[in-house]
């Protein structure tokens, strides 16, 4: 099972570098096409619109993971003691219930789009299946939510070192 695991997480990096790669390199070829030759590349904010957010939500499932989200270690001192750990098992579960509802309404926005053919301006490329990839990776990050790995508890005999 780790080893499906860590293929999946190399597959997803390389989708990652491989879109990341190609917004910057449409990016680059849009600006110089501007510029030089007053001939932008056709679509190309409609492209990196799509890039952006495959780059956004394949890396959610894997920045939940490792608990790598934003946070703020002002009280870290405070927290990170082990009568804390059932809090952090609680925000967790909050911060899963809230990925749960983001992925549900990307699902209530699949049938919304369906249903009056939603497309992107330029290029006329249809959003419903950019939602479904939105809410499936979202409902993964949720997943992943619960089961990520608690942060670190200092052994209350250390102290903390700066």
């Amino acid at each position: 099972m780790k080893r499906i695991f860590k293929g999946i997480h190399q597959a997803t990096n390389l989708l990652l570098v491989v879109a990341l790669s190609a917004m910057v390199a449409l990016t680059f070829v849009d600006v110089v096409g501007r510029r030089l030759f007053n001939m932008p590349v056709f679509g190309a904010n409609d492209i990196t619109e799509h890039l952006m957010a495959v780059i956004v939500f394949a890396g959610l499932p894997l920045l939940t993971g490792q608990r790598g989200h934003l946070s703020i270690d002002l009280l870290d001192s405070w927290l990170l003691r082990p009568q804390w750990r059932a809090w952090h098992r609680a925000v967790d579960g909050l911060v899963a219930a809230v990925l749960a509802l983001i992925a549900w309404q990307y699902y209530l926005a699949i049938e919304e789009a369906e249903m009056i053919q939603e497309v992107s301006q330029a290029l006329n490329i249809p959003r419903a299946w950019m939602y479904a990839f939105m809410a499936f990776t979202t409902a993964i990050a949720a997943v992943a939510a619960l089961f990520v790995a608690p942060p670190r508890h200092p052994d209350p005999s250390e102290e903390f070192e700066s």
